[in-house]
């Protein structure tokens, strides 16, 4: 009974941090950041002399997050092996996280330049909270049970969380459809997925002891501390000849780790970013996600217990590749109706003019020197316009309810200019009934790209013979993913917890810490690289090369043989323990 509460306390950290990896990483932060972005920049801003679009940019910052957590992990686990803190670890990183992700709902107070960026420099921090946390977090996974129940206490752990992320997101997603997206509600989504954290975590503070150790080490200072964690660390690196197979696996994990997660990372501002999606669109297939990975962790726990862990892991690799190459292939279709333009301009019969709304259009860059806003100021006589009250650094404009237009050569000189924006334009009725336009920046086109060929030919051959929206396309592959997630996560974690010694579990676990960190910088880092010097899709594929590496490493792992090293090195400092 002792053991299930403990389990159950384990479980509920999953449940309660994932609100923040699902609500805020997946599914609401990034199609907001882009808004924010777009809104105060457009497409790019320029950073340090070069050109940086929305997605890059998040991505860089899920990257700098990672390199701090990356270079604290190894010393976090070797000073918690050797002193009882890795619970009082847990609530510090647990409290900086969760009080981080909480402050993200001010950034609508600031000024519109400004926003964007505290998003940015809050996520960073919840990110150092949620990613230092886990390595505590983790592990604490070898002591909740024997060897035989990894794989269902690290599964189980995963379909919690999926559960617990995916019920907050179902009222997220309530809450910003009956207030139309309202700021106070995005505000309201980011705060409860703090305080969701916060809360569930507080029952992994209360039901979890703190493993014990033997012989614990006295109290040092920070100075003392930071000398004995460097010299432990070379030590355990030097020991890479007695650990071989699980320095090996690091390594195998240290690739696949990194696409899937880069995956998971970006795969929300990629879709608003590069796709167009909408944010009800993203946020329901995150959803969608979450609620089929919690069953599908379950059923990789049967498989691994029918096949072995290692050839599940193996499988689920596999599917991810087939995954990504088919993120590749996503292609709005071409605006075919008259409604499905951005811009649409309507002839009045009754009052003998056309009626001009912005429906469906993205927002004006509300950057005052934006070239965006050039065009507003140039077509201000036809479009629907009116100035941004918020905007304190020079008067903007942003689009209004409708306008009413009666100028023919205006209207016709603003559909001739949409070609060089991001924007698509249509007229229906009277004298230039029929008159589209979409623009060389609109997320339907394709050809400039180095590997744009394999959208444009999925989109002629099969999305749009088919007529799949983007929008189902994203949920077709998101439901892939999906049953993936939870069980290549959980999976790999539960192997690597198999070939650790008990007694080093920190430590080895600061080391899978460090490389799964380290992955996390590498993979967002190649994804803005690649997307900054070519486009998004070569920054997706990219990844996918990090999948295969890692697959084909995994196939060299000796897993018995691992087992066996870690089991005779906790005999070893058992018996050392005891003399």
């Amino acid at each position: 009974m002792e053991q299930d509460k403990r389990i159950q306390g384990y479980c509920f950290y999953d449940w309660g941090k994932s609100a923040f990896e699902t609500s805020v990483t997946t599914a609401i932060l990034p199609g907001w950041f882009t808004f924010l972005f777009l809104k105060a920049n457009g497409l790019t801003t320029v950073i340090l002399g070069a050109e940086w679009t929305a997605d890059a940019i998040f991505s860089i910052s899920v990257s700098v997050a990672a390199f701090i957590v990356a270079m604290m992990s190894p010393s976090f686990g070797v000073i918690a092996d050797r002193r009882m803190i890795k619970m009082w670890w847990l609530k510090i990183l647990t409290y900086l996280g969760a009080g981080s992700t909480i402050l993200l709902a001010v950034a609508p107070w600031l000024g519109v330049s400004y926003q964007w960026v505290w998003l940015l420099i809050c996520f960073i921090f919840a990110n150092v909270g949620l990613n230092g946390a886990g390595v505590f977090y983790n592990s604490l996974l070898p002591h909740m049970g024997t060897e035989e129940q990894m794989d269902e206490i690290s599964n189980k752990a995963f379909a919690y969380g999926y559960f617990g992320g995916g019920i907050l997101l179902v009222a997220h997603l309530g809450l910003l459809i009956m207030t139309n997206y309202a700021d106070w509600a995005m505000q309201a989504a980011m705060a409860t997925s703090g305080l969701w954290w916060l809360g569930f975590a507080m029952l992994t503070f209360k039901w979890v002891p703190e493993p014990h150790i033997e012989n614990e080490m006295d109290s040092l200072g920070i100075k003392e501390s930071s000398k004995l964690a460097l010299s432990e660390v070379i030590s355990t690196l030097k020991e890479y000849k007695s650990f071989n197979t699980l320095f090996l696996y690091m390594l195998a994990y240290f690739l696949f780790i990194d696409g899937i997660n880069s995956v998971t990372a970006l795969a929300g501002v990629f879709g608003v970013s590069v796709l167009g999606i909408t944010m009800f669109d993203l946020i329901l297939t995150i959803m969608i996600i979450q609620f089929v990975a919690a069953p599908a962790a379950i059923g990789f726990t049967k498989l691994a217990e029918k096949w072995s862990t290692k050839k599940a892991l193996q499988f689920s690799l596999v599917c991810w590749c087939a995954v990504i190459i088919g993120a590749l292939s996503f292609a709005p279709l071409v605006p075919d109706t008259h409604e499905e333009f951005g811009l649409q301009a309507t002839w009045d019969e009754d009052e003998g003019h056309y009626t001009l709304v912005a429906d469906n259009a993205p927002e004006i860059a509300q950057d005052p020197d934006d070239e965006e806003q050039d065009w507003a100021l140039e077509h201000l006589d036809v479009l629907p316009l009116k100035l941004n009250k918020y905007i304190t650094t020079g008067a903007t404009y942003q689009w209004s309810d409708g306008a009413n237009v009666t100028d023919l050569v205006a209207l016709q000189a603003l559909i001739d200019s949409i070609s060089d924006t991001r924007f698509s334009m249509s007229i229906s009725g009277g004298e230039l009934d029929g008159e589209r336009n979409i623009g060389e920046g609109h997320p339907t086109t394709l050809g400039d790209g180095y590997i744009d060929f394999v959208p444009q030919t999925a989109r002629d051959w099969v999305w749009e013979p088919l007529g799949i929206s983007v929008t189902i396309q994203f949920l077709i592959l998101g439901a892939l993913a999906g049953a993936l997630l939870g069980g290549s996560q959980g999976l790999s974690r539960s192997l690597f917890g198999q070939m650790v010694p008990e007694t080093r579990s920190a430590e080895f676990f600061g080391f899978f810490g460090f490389f799964g960190k380290v992955a996390a910088l590498i993979g967002p880092l190649l994804y803005g690289l690649m997307t900054t010097m070519f486009d998004s899709r070569v920054g997706i594929f990219s990844i996918s090369l990090l999948i295969v590496g890692g697959a084909i490493l995994l196939r060299r792992i000796d897993v018995e043989d691992g087992i066996a090293v870690a089991k005779a090195e906790d005999e070893r400092n058992r018996s050392t323990s005891g003399e």
